[in-house]
């Protein structure tokens, strides 16, 4: 069984989520193939996400797609009112099909407590997925620095950012 986690740039393009998109389920689909060459039968894949908007909801959409399971991080108690309201219909149809939530404890949705919900998240995790254009992180708790903590944990990282993808 293979846990993976996910992590990624919010606030993507149109098409730069279709090319994310695309590469994640690449990236999904060649980890159930590597496991049925280990271990014939169904594949169990586990990917975890905070589910929020872009990356890591494409991810955990491309998991539950495949037939694999998901474990859904909630960062703080008010995470979904923090996310865009575009998102919140998809955010709960993915919460709802979780196998397993993870509620962080922290009220409010901010930089420490996303930081919190990524470090319990790599907790659950053999594995992650960065949807990452290699830059710095613009805030505590971005992409760069789940990545750099990943790696602190000698975690592997594959690294996902499709050529004419673009970060406003």
């Amino acid at each position: 069984m293979t846990s993976v986690a996910i992590t990624g740039h919010r606030g993507l393009p149109a098409g730069t989520l279709a090319l994310v998109d695309r590469a994640l389920r690449l990236e999904v689909a060649l980890r159930v193939e590597a496991a049925l060459r280990v271990r014939p039968g169904p594949a169990d894949l586990i990917g975890v996400s905070c589910l929020a908007d872009g990356p890591d909801s494409l991810f955990a959409q491309a998991i539950l797609d495949i037939g694999g399971r998901l474990v859904a991080v909630v960062p703080a108690r008010r995470y979904r009112a923090s996310l865009p309201e575009f998102h919140h219909e998809v955010y709960d149809r993915l919460l709802g099909e979780a196998d397993r939530v993870i509620e962080v404890d922290r009220e409010e949705s901010d930089s420490e407590a996303h930081q919190a919900g990524s470090l319990r998240m790599l907790d659950e995790s053999d594995e992650l997925l960065a949807v990452w254009d290699g830059l710095p992180a613009r805030g505590y708790g971005g992409t760069a620095d789940v990545v750099a903590i990943a790696r602190e944990r000698g975690m592997p990282v594959t690294v996902i950012w499709p050529d004419g993808a673009e970060r406003p």
